[in-house]
């Protein structure tokens, strides 16, 4: 007997109350991946060494390549498995669950190992010269080769939240967080391992988000279905269709914040320091802007499923809202709190100066950034996935490359001046053709459903919103 379908929670009950729980339980989860990156800072900073935390900025510019498409395929997994959740198709769920791990898990090695060939070039390419340059090699040359471990685990909470399990989902990555808090003293300065306990330390943080992760979903949901190899590549070609654009479209923030890096390392180890620094503390700070993508996703794709695309343009609308009230506490708290950060780590001159500015003026555009997060869930999850692809792109050359050029000519506080324009100008207009698609795919909705003589309501509109978003090209 076929196991009953996992339950479509996101089609009916208060939108609002759905952003906020898989927004908030998401951001819990998302904040504890970046705070492992932001406690290994922490500690390293302690030691003293500038050329080290510097080496650690660089690192994260790699790091961060490697998590961008990890987490391009998780909007991939989350988009494909609650749209069938959300339709009523749960074999197919449970097989593409399947097929979604096996398809991270070869990216991830290929990916991850891969890196380690070019680890000397690339870090050259960033501006890392000297000690700070072997430094950095000798860190990622541990690293690079956990990430399947970190891409299974993000898979996993993924698949949890497909089936609107947050606190579970939540529970995945928060782990790998109390794991690195735990161990980064002890390795670090108890065994007085320095850079090389960091490295270790993070390597067994993501041991610990692949295996809760695993635990949830094979043992408390049962969603894996038997791998059906025949099946595999029209499986793999369903998730790249969502997967494929929102890797490219993940990958152009770190190429920004690559160029970013580039840009800096013209004014010595301090500015790469005070950048890293920013770098950490912003997705954190910014938690639940940055949870929005993966979070609000699934609400779309069931209610989507579910062909009830009216509850899809009220679902943007509470999530612009939460945005908003979201980035103006973080702003707030960022303001109030610069003097401890600084203090807590180490930052001195450039370094201080860059803390300083960010939390008092630039973590305003996050506005416009939440914006475009928020834009990007709609496109990833309504069939135009190419648009996010284009606008992330737009934001990471376009609303980059000229405006820190542009602000480099007056110093690293130019630079990122200049980044947080060109950035707010991509989330404005990206957010405007979301509305306007929306209103687009509604539009649409009323003529087909007609036309095929069946009522779009939840569970019998599947064949309406099959017309709306099997054609869709950007």
């Amino acid at each position: 007997m076929s196991r009953p379908a996992p339950p479509a929670r996101f089609v009916t009950g208060s939108l609002m109350r759905h952003v906020l729980v898989m927004a908030g339980t998401g951001a819990i989860g998302l904040i504890a991946v970046f705070a492992v990156d932001l406690i290994n800072l922490f500690y390293i900073s302690l030691l003293g060494e500038q050329a080290i935390a510097a080496a650690v900025g660089f690192a994260g510019v790699v790091g961060f390549f490697h998590a961008s498409i990890c987490i391009g395929l998780t909007i991939g997994i989350a988009a494909v498995v609650s749209r069938a959740i959300g339709s009523g198709a749960s074999g197919d769920a449970r097989r593409l669950a399947t097929s979604s791990l096996v398809v991270m898990t070869s990216v991830s090695v290929v990916v991850g190992s891969g890196t380690a060939f070019f680890l000397a070039p690339v870090l050259q390419a960033l501006g890392a010269q000297g000690e700070v340059a072997r430094f950095a090699e000798r860190y990622l040359a541990v690293t690079v080769h956990a990430l399947p471990l970190l891409g299974i685990g993000m898979a996993c909470a993924a698949l949890l939240r497909s089936v609107g399990d947050a606190r579970r989902a939540m529970m995945v990555t928060l782990m790998a967080a109390i794991t690195t808090a735990v161990l980064d003293p002890i390795l670090i300065f108890s065994l007085n391992l320095g850079l090389d306990g960091a490295a270790i330390t993070s390597v067994v943080s993501r041991m610990a988000l692949a295996l809760v992760g695993l635990h949830g979903v094979v043992v408390r949901h049962r969603m894996l279905g038997p791998l059906e190899w025949p099946r595999l590549g029209a499986d793999t070609k369903r998730l790249m269709q969502v997967a494929g654009p929102a890797v490219l479209t993940n990958l152009a923030t770190p190429v920004a914040a690559a160029f970013v890096t580039h840009s800096m390392a013209q004014f010595g180890p301090s500015a790469v320091a005070g950048a890293a620094t920013i770098d950490r503390v912003s997705p954190v700070a910014f938690g639940l802007i940055y949870a929005l993508s993966g979070a609000v996703g699934p609400i779309l794709a069931q209610n989507l499923g579910a062909g009830q695309l009216g509850r899809v343009r009220e679902g943007l609308r509470a999530s612009l809202l939460f945005m908003g009230i979201a980035v103006a506490i973080a702003w707030l708290l960022l303001a109030l709190l610069q003097g401890a950060l600084i203090h807590a780590f180490s930052a001195e001159g450039v370094a201080a100066e860059l803390i300083t500015l960010f939390c008092s003026a630039i973590a305003v555009s996050y506005f416009f950034i939440g914006a475009l997060f928020v834009a990007n869930a709609a496109f990833n999850n309504l069939g135009y996935p190419l648009l996010s692809t284009a606008f992330n792109w737009g934001r990471a050359t376009l609303g980059t490359i000229p405006f820190a050029y542009w602000g480099s000519h007056y110093g690293p506080g130019g630079v990122l001046i200049g980044q947080a324009v060109g950035s707010s100008l991509f989330g404005l207009l990206a957010i405007a053709v979301a509305w306007r698609l929306t209103a687009r795919l509604m539009q649409q909705q009323r003529e087909i459903a007609p036309a095929l003589d069946a009522p779009v309501t939840p569970g019998s509109a599947h064949s309406a919103t099959a017309a709306l978003v099997t054609p869709v090209k950007n």
